[in-house]
């Protein structure tokens, strides 16, 4: 989403992202790397008799992927900032493609020509129902950071033959 330094943003730029399914393998892998083995989650028995009826995404995997679908240019993006308003507004389940969309809700400018960009992203599944929605905030250089120069075939000696 964000691939243009501080002074070349607008607020009410929007970008929609590519579709992703959540799978079965996103669901189990969070749960190891989380820790978050609740049954709504991972106990497919338990959900049937739960308010869903079945086992639904975690909120913070849903985030993660939503954030993720829109790409950001390492060489503007300086760090997360934040995140405000973050809200679950339907349950997300395995086999659901979402989709994100995010506009430029506002900028403040900081010291050094950047600023932090405060963007609406929203996720929104194939049934085009919004699953979650939040204010998501980013700072942002000023100019571009080049990466150093490590090309490691420019610096290599050639082969032996």
């Amino acid at each position: 989403m964000i691939d243009q330094p501080f002074p070349e943003l607008k607020v009410g730029q929007a970008k929609v992202s590519r579709g992703r399914t959540l799978t079965e393998t996103d669901v189990v892998n969070f749960c190891m790397l989380t820790g978050n083995w609740l049954e709504i989650h991972a106990n497919e028995e338990f959900a049937k008799t739960a308010r869903f009826g079945r086992r639904v995404v975690q909120g913070s995997l849903v985030f993660s992927i939503v954030n993720a679908l829109l790409p950001f240019d390492s060489s503007v993006l300086d760090a997360f900032y934040g995140v405000d308003r973050l809200r679950f507004l339907r349950p997300t389940f395995i086999g659901d493609t979402l989709w994100a969309r995010a506009e430029i809700l506002a900028l403040r400018a900081k010291d050094g020509g950047g600023g932090v960009a405060t963007l609406e992203l929203v996720g929104a599944n194939q049934r085009r129902e919004h699953v979650m929605r939040c204010e998501f905030s980013l700072l942002i250089r000023g100019a571009r950071l080049l990466p150093p120069a490590n090309d490691p075939f420019t610096l290599a000696e050639p082969a032996a033959k």
